[in-house]
């Protein structure tokens, strides 16, 4: 496929919707936004406090206590693809809408008294974030088109600040509804509603623009013309061909396909490797914790900068080199060194995500074209995530230590970095 510098329009004698609407005031836009982020990592962090307990309730294996975390984000790559059809069909605001409500109805399913309700809950959490993943940039880039990549900072930091909170929130939530693990999961079913609330202002609002749309279609004469005339520059849009055979299309999905695991990756071991080398677990907890609080400035501030840049190479490689450096103070310091190595990790990891997130909206003319790379690059990436935590606790089980999954998290540091530079040229997909 081509790859160029800028998208040009493509004329067309129908009367299509606008690539940019102006839906419901902007400060109830950016507020269902941001709601709608903070349902999309919460819900997922909730359970890791909590695995042992229903590992106890349902008398669970350590292997199928792991899938609890590992099947959302298995399913997030392969409910991806299928979002942009639905985005075209539906509309992006109603498919938001269902996507959030879908999610709540998830955590009721997973808190049921049953294995299968549980394991099912997982499996329609991580459908449900996997349309949300790929719709929000297209959203982005279709309402704040000057400042999409300002705007994915703003969002992807506020699902990490809802990761972080649900992660806090999960045990003393327990202990204040007293309903054991079932209520405090089920408690961030209201948080959806919450969201899809906020959100339905704009899927009204964008009823009204396609029946006003479809109303122009029908006068004739003049006032066909002044309706012609008011959509005048307004150009369908239209999906990037052969996205698939595209190499940029899949240095970014590398991109964040690896990023992802190595973040997967710690997120399962990293507390676990801390205590084998003689840390407290209660600290190694609280290092944990720290690195993800440090995600939050590593998700706003790298954004920011690659909207200010034509290219984002040296920032690709820089996180990059940055998950290197905290992985091999893991691998030869990994008690003296954790604070610091927790800091290296939280803004490479953080900014890693906001990167890869908006190399979608920055690599792209349109927001279904953004929507479309951010079926892919998602797809390909959360399939690649899920591996990363199995394949990490089979290596070790097979070697009886941590240095050769640290080592090869290291050699997948460095590929990161070469599809990093690939990502960050100043290109256009279409």
């Amino acid at each position: 496929m081509a790859v160029t510098r800028a998208q040009q329009p493509v004329a067309t004698t129908s009367l299509p919707l606008p690539v940019r609407t102006r839906l419901a005031h902007p400060a109830l836009l950016l507020t269902g936004i941001l709601l709608v982020a903070l349902n999309m990592r919460a819900c997922l962090a909730a359970v890791s406090p909590m695995v042992g307990e229903i590992q106890r309730t349902f008398g669970l294996s350590a292997t199928a206590s792991g899938l609890i975390t590992t099947v959302p984000v298995l399913f997030q790559g392969v409910g991806a693809p299928l979002t942009p059809r639905l985005t075209r069909r539906f509309g992006t605001e109603r498919v938001v809408l269902g996507a959030v409500l879908v999610l709540g109805a998830g955590v009721l399913l997973r808190v049921l008294p049953s294995v299968a309700a549980l394991y099912a809950g997982c499996v329609v959490i991580g459908v449900a974030i996997a349309v949300l993943n790929v719709s929000m940039p297209g959203l982005v880039k279709r309402e704040f088109p000057d400042r999409a990549a300002a705007m994915t900072g703003v969002y992807s930091t506020t699902m990490l600040v809802g990761a972080t909170l649900a992660a806090g929130l999960s045990v003393p939530l327990e202990h204040a509804l007293g309903g054991g693990w079932q209520a405090s999961l089920g408690t961030w079913s209201l948080l959806a509603l919450i969201a899809a609330v906020a959100w339905l202002p704009q899927v009204l609002r964008s009823r009204q623009e396609r029946a006003a749309a479809s109303g122009a279609a029908a006068p004739a004469g003049p006032a066909a013309g002044r309706v012609a005339g008011r959509v005048a520059g307004r150009v369908a849009e239209k999906p990037i061909e052969g996205i698939w055979r595209s190499p940029m299309a899949w240095q970014i999905s590398l991109f964040m396909g690896i990023s992802s695991l190595l973040v997967y990756t710690l997120v399962a071991w990293m507390p676990t490797i801390l205590a084998d080398h003689g840390m407290d677990r209660g600290e190694a907890g609280l290092v944990f914790a720290f690195s993800n609080l440090v995600q939050v400035a590593g998700a706003f501030l790298v954004p920011l900068l690659a909207g200010r840049m034509t290219r984002q190479r040296g920032l690709a490689v820089a996180m990059a080199g940055l998950n290197g450096l905290g992985i091999a103070l893991l691998l030869i310091a990994p008690v003296s060194g954790a604070w610091v190595s927790a800091t290296i990790l939280g803004v490479a990891q953080g900014g890693s995500l906001g990167l890869g997130l908006a190399f979608i909206v920055l690599r792209t003319g349109s927001a279904a074209g953004a929507a479309q790379l951010g079926g892919m690059s998602q797809a390909v990436g959360y399939l690649v995530a899920a591996a990363g935590p199995v394949g990490a606790g089979a290596l070790h089980q097979l070697t009886g230590g941590w240095t050769a999954t640290l080592v090869l998290m290291l050699v997948l540091a460095t590929v990161v970095g070469a599809a990093g530079w690939g990502a960050g040229r100043n290109r256009t997909l279409g």
